[in-house]
């Protein structure tokens, strides 16, 4: 896959992202998630998802925020999502509102989109380093459990 817009396929269904995302080269993904408009709109319609891929039937009584952290930014700044589970709903802010999250979990843009792909597995990449989390790892560990996340 050559010149694909990244961008415009995350405005899809969130399959069809995933395998345009798995097919995408490395310099692609890179590229789209250096920052600017490609980013913003990338990880503006992924997060935007997370409140409609929630599962409230498998959340149980769970309260929590969760806060990402996405790195990698040209201007070596970072995008933070948050992410609020209460009451059985999920809804999102795209600035974080609360200091102390139940997990913080941080990975580069690059990163993010190959896990969404499917290239790299969330347990190997915290292993290695290239996702991190703090706080509450169980939770971080069962997020796609309580959220019906794309597969490619």
């Amino acid at each position: 896959m050559s010149e694909t817009d990244l961008a415009e396929w995350a405005k899809r269904e969130p399959n069809e992202f995933a395998k345009a995302v798995k097919a995408a080269s490395k310099d692609e993904i890179s590229e789209a998630m250096r920052g600017g408009e490609s980013r913003a709109t990338i990880l503006s319609e992924v997060f935007g998802r997370y409140p409609g891929q929630f599962r409230p039937d498998r959340a149980g009584s769970l309260n929590a925020v969760i806060h990402w952290n996405i790195t990698g930014r040209d201007d070596g700044g970072t995008d933070t999502f948050e992410l609020v589970i209460a009451n059985g709903a999920c809804t999102l802010s795209p600035s974080p509102e609360h200091t102390d999250p139940k997990v913080a979990i941080t990975v580069s843009g690059a990163d993010l989109l190959n896990l969404i792909g499917g290239r790299s597995n969330p347990m190997m990449m915290f292993m290695t380093g290239k996702l991190k989390a703090k706080g509450d790892l169980g939770l971080a560990a069962n997020l796609d459990k309580i959220f019906e996340l794309p597969r490619a």
